[in-house]
């Protein structure tokens, strides 16, 4: 077998020819350009194409599976990726690694989506970067409005149609030209944040709406389009999973073990997976203690009573609801509470 792998870059990668049965390799470069690319496969016709993942991977890995040639992923993330006690690391060694773990079958893989998923994820990721900029430009103002002895209400309060109106106010008459500069370039970034965030979410929810599996998943008590959206995008293809275990890691949500001889310990989540899909199981779980029954039951129960707990509790809560959620799209079936739960609700 000929495995070509690349060592991807922005402007030119790196690539490493490995023939499993002789394990000759000859190394090479070429830009990272469609063009180039679509050469270099087609010239050298490799069984296999071994990349990283990274921006560059989605459309490479099309590329390759529009030429019929195997494509393979690295997940760089992975423990077996890592690099330990080495004093020389290059592009070189990056490919060859690459090639050879490939060849053993023993490259950490990650799952590519189609085009449109993936275009779907990354608009999803850039409305929480929105969220991030608005957050940003909103503790900007109050901290301007501090410097000048001024408070404003807290919390949402303090973004109402009237309080706007008077930070426009205060923006014309606050004393001092730096501070009015200040104060009214954050407003018009507010404004303009603003503006593009309902542009964003009305765009995710057009798209929401063309997917059953985003109202599936909204027939759990608590869950709303943001995290049903997530959820849908991020697993894709609930079949790739072979059981709710595997869930909980991929969203990082599982205790890390540490395990020798007779000591047997389990430390804090991993925190592997994707940070948003996390953050936002962790708010829902928080928010359904007050609208899903299973979910208070499932906090009362691993928490004991106990603060010291609480912790722990919510975030077997998120991993719990998460492994619903991907049972749900895997047997495309609507949300059915635990026996108990659904006592409570007709009483």
């Amino acid at each position: 077998m000929l495995i070509l792998a690349l060592d991807l870059a922005h402007h030119t990668s790196v690539s490493c020819a490995y023939d499993t049965e002789t394990t000759d390799t000859t190394y090479g470069t070429v830009r990272t350009t469609p063009s180039a690319l679509h050469d270099l496969l087609t010239e050298s016709a490799p069984d296999r194409l071994v990349i990283e993942i990274s921006p560059l991977a989605g459309w490479v890995h099309d590329l390759s599976r529009s030429l019929g040639i195997e494509v393979e992923v690295a997940n760089t993330n992975h423990e077996a990726w890592r690099w330990k006690h080495v004093k020389r690391k290059t592009d070189r060694r990056d490919a060859l690694k690459l090639a050879e773990l490939s060849a053993m079958g023993q490259l950490p893989l990650v799952h590519v989506p189609a085009a449109e998923v993936r275009a779907w994820r990354a608009l999803i990721a850039y409305r929480q970067t929105l969220v991030k900029r608005r957050t940003q430009v909103k503790n900007s103002i109050r901290a301007i409005l501090a410097r000048q002895s001024l408070s404003m209400p807290a919390g949402k309060r303090g973004w109402t149609k009237v309080a706007l109106a008077w930070l426009e106010e205060q923006a014309a008459v606050v004393d001092g030209a730096a501070w009015r500069l200040m104060l009214g370039t954050e407003l018009r970034q507010l404004r303009v944040l603003e503006r593009e965030y309902a542009l964003i979410e009305g765009e995710l929810d057009a798209i929401a709406a063309r997917d059953d599996r985003v109202a599936l998943l909204r027939t759990i008590p608590g869950v709303g389009p943001r995290l049903a959206e997530t959820v849908v995008a991020l697993i894709d293809d609930p079949h790739r999973f072979a059981s709710g275990k595997q869930v909980g890691n991929y969203a990082g949500l599982t205790p890390r073990v540490f395990q020798s001889g007779t000591m047997h310990r389990q430390g804090r989540i991993s925190g592997e997976g994707n940070p948003l899909l996390r953050s936002l199981l962790i708010q829902v779980a928080w928010l359904g203690l007050r609208y899903n029954p299973w979910m208070r039951e499932t906090f009362e129960r691993v928490g004991r009573g106990s603060k010291a707990r609480r912790k722990i509790a919510i975030v077997a809560v998120a991993r719990r609801l998460l492994i619903r959620c991907w049972a749900m799209l895997r047997d495309e079936s609507r949300w059915r509470p635990p026996q108990s739960a659904a006592l409570r609700l007709a009483a």
